[in-house]
């Protein structure tokens, strides 16, 4: 069996001053996932120029503070478009000012091409129920979990490996 096809991406938990973490909705042809912005990286951008760029294109987020390395994440599954078996990523903290409403560089018609369908704030307690529910489905599984014990406890010593 040849080896999989992984693309190297970046995302950032971004986290207000009122502790609401901004999400993004991705509408695949089989699902629908909110997740934390971000993308590949491209050629041998380093993690902080691809968060930047990634940061700049979905939310006009031109400055981002960007702080520890929280988790990395290997997901296994096809790319629509066929060139990857799936995706490893890191995952950075980004803190914002309340009252920051993102302004995407690239159109709504350039981010659905992508399959991002909407940016949205949520409080801890609105992520939990939602999760909890099944109302939606997040990537990671368990986002909820790591929002609130970033909240709790704070970075993590290391980045830790998390599930899908």
């Amino acid at each position: 069996m040849s080896e999989l096809r992984i693309r190297e991406a970046v995302r950032a938990l971004i986290l207000d001053d009122d502790d609401r973490v901004l999400l993004v909705r991705f509408d695949f042809p089989a699902r629908t996932v909110w997740a934390i912005p971000g993308g590949g990286i491209d050629g041998d951008e380093s993690d902080e120029h691809a968060l930047r760029r990634e940061l700049g294109e979905e939310l006009g987020l031109t400055e981002p503070d960007i702080g520890e390395h929280l988790w990395n994440r290997l997901h296994i599954f096809p790319f629509i478009n066929g060139l990857y078996d799936g995706q490893r990523e890191r995952a950075y903290l980004v803190r914002v000012r309340s009252g920051f409403e993102p302004r995407p560089h690239f159109t709504w018609e350039q981010l659905n091409a992508e399959y991002l369908f909407e940016i949205r704030w949520w409080t801890l307690a609105e992520l939990q129920a939602a999760s909890s529910t099944g109302e939606i489905t997040t990537a990671p599984r368990r986002l909820a979990a790591l929002v609130d014990d970033l909240l709790t406890n704070g970075p993590p010593p290391g980045p830790p490996d998390v599930e899908p």
